[in-house]
């Protein structure tokens, strides 16, 4: 019997160690060549989405055209391959409409590089979904799925700055992953539930 060890940085499905104890990086020919046509970590579910903007240093969303956008107007987003190919302002923004895509914006927990206690307990308690580091470079976007039905602050005593977001709002996108988060993105609902 084969023990585990690791898991496959495209998919996160279990992997079992390989001929010499090698661990692969992938489950299977078909994740390996997938990871190698993506040249962006942001998952595919949210690129086929026709919801990107740019936006600016003071995070204003913009359209590809250099026009204000909205995060409620759809006829101000963009294609993925659109927004990420313009010039306009400092970076990509996607859009959430409330189709069950979520974000979780744990905010100052990177602290030297490293994950804050706080911040590392909720990763503990997440499925493998999409991590990056945020463009300030402190703090995370947990991208997943779930319902979130009004944006949330919360506020821990354990110093924890936790926003969630589905609807009605864009979120700065870096492509940063943190560490060997996977490009999909997970069912989210169990751990929204006990955080909001």
């Amino acid at each position: 019997m084969q023990s585990t060890v690791g898991r496959c940085a495209r998919c996160g499905e279990r992997l079992p160690i390989g001929g010499r104890g090698r661990i692969p990086t992938y489950c299977s020919t078909r994740c390996r060549v997938a990871a190698h046509r993506d040249r962006h970590p942001v998952p595919k579910a949210m690129r086929d989405e026709a919801r990107w903007v740019r936006h600016s240093k003071k995070k204003v969303p913009l359209q590809v055209s250099r026009r204000a956008a909205s995060s409620t107007d759809s006829a101000t987003w963009s294609s993925y391959k659109r927004a990420k190919k313009s010039r306009v302002g400092v970076g990509l923004g996607f859009v959430l409409n409330g189709d069950g895509i979520v974000c979780l914006d744990l905010d100052h927990c990177i602290i030297d590089g490293r994950a804050a206690p706080w911040a590392r307990e909720i990763l503990a308690r997440l499925p493998r979904t999409y991590v990056e580091v945020s463009a300030s470079g402190t703090g995370l976007h947990i991208f997943g799925r779930g319902h979130v039905p009004v944006g949330r602050r919360i506020r821990r005593e354990d110093g924890a700055h936790i926003e969630a977001y589905g609807n009605g709002r864009f979120i700065a996108v870096t492509g940063d992953r943190f560490e060997s988060a996977p490009s999909v993105l997970a069912d989210l609902s169990g751990v929204l539930t006990e955080l909001i």
